[in-house]
């Protein structure tokens, strides 16, 4: 795969835990505590997906051009872990992987069918070896920043793509636009630039987050096929059905997401024989 790296030795995470059972408490409204922490995880998985993006976004444009420069795309791997201080009780985790510009990380849905391959074959190798595979490493990462280290409570609750491509156009055009404009003395800032992000989760969640630095005060970008507010009981949700909307090209890249998604989620959060 391109972009692979080197971990520091020594490094090592413990199997990841079955996930804990959902408390069933309600509050005061009658509303379940655990749709109050699904609700609040996906915000945060938004706006933890949004910060990456333009993190994303000022790394590739300082680097557009040189030897090293990054691909458009990048994933995202979401865990949560028990913090009962926390107002939901939780803390969210992220780690991420980008990679070098290539041909091959140009192409978000072969980028996420390849991922997909490895992460099958460093299961089974991991398990004909009597060892159980994780994505974070040390042996086989998938990931190269962001939450290195997890709790050893940390339970997989998602996957997520950051992609530099929007309506705006492709990256490689409007970053090379952008340098041309700023020749000519039209400047304009990566800053002004549009992102988007795809996540999927094991709730069945599935969001499109669309950053827009010059959206209007109140417009988020978030759609979600879920609640965002478990206050609102019953409501018309108009993405309920998301990774079936827009082109082909798009649901291409929910289609190939969601076959990474399986193969995680049914690796991470299988419980292991006592």
């Amino acid at each position: 795969m391109p972009g692979d790296y080197h971990r520091p030795a020594g490094t090592t995470f413990p199997p990841t835990p079955p996930p804990p059972a959902p408390s069933q408490r309600q509050d005061g409204d009658g509303v379940p505590a655990r749709d109050r922490r699904w609700a609040d995880l996906r915000k945060q998985v938004a706006y933890r997906s949004k910060r990456a993006n333009t993190g994303h976004l000022v790394e590739a444009d300082e680097r557009f051009g040189q030897r090293d420069a990054l691909g458009p795309h990048g994933v995202m791997l979401f865990f949560r872990s028990e913090a009962p201080a926390e107002p939901h009780g939780y803390r969210l985790h992220m780690a991420h992987r980008l990679w070098l510009a290539s041909p091959e990380s140009d192409d978000l849905p072969r980028l996420l069918g390849d991922l997909a391959v490895v992460a099958t074959d460093n299961i089974s190798r991991a398990a004909s070896a009597a060892r159980r595979w994780h994505p974070l490493g040390p042996e086989g990462s998938m990931v190269n920043g962001g939450d290195m280290t997890l709790p050893n409570d940390a339970t997989y609750v998602g996957i997520g793509v950051t992609t530099l491509d929007s309506d705006q156009g492709r990256w490689y055009q409007v970053a090379r636009t952008l340098r041309e404009g700023s020749a000519n003395g039209r400047y304009r800032s990566a800053f002004d630039l549009k992102g988007q992000c795809y996540a999927l989760l094991t709730d069945g969640t599935a969001l499109h987050i669309d950053r827009d630095p010059h959206a209007r005060i109140g417009v988020d970008g978030i759609r979600c096929n879920k609640t965002l507010d478990p206050d609102r009981i019953t409501y018309y949700n108009p993405h309920q059905h998301l990774t079936e909307e827009d082109d082909d090209a798009t649901r291409e890249v929910w289609r190939q997401l969601a076959a990474l998604h399986d193969i995680l989620t049914a690796h991470l959060t299988a419980r292991r024989p006592a």
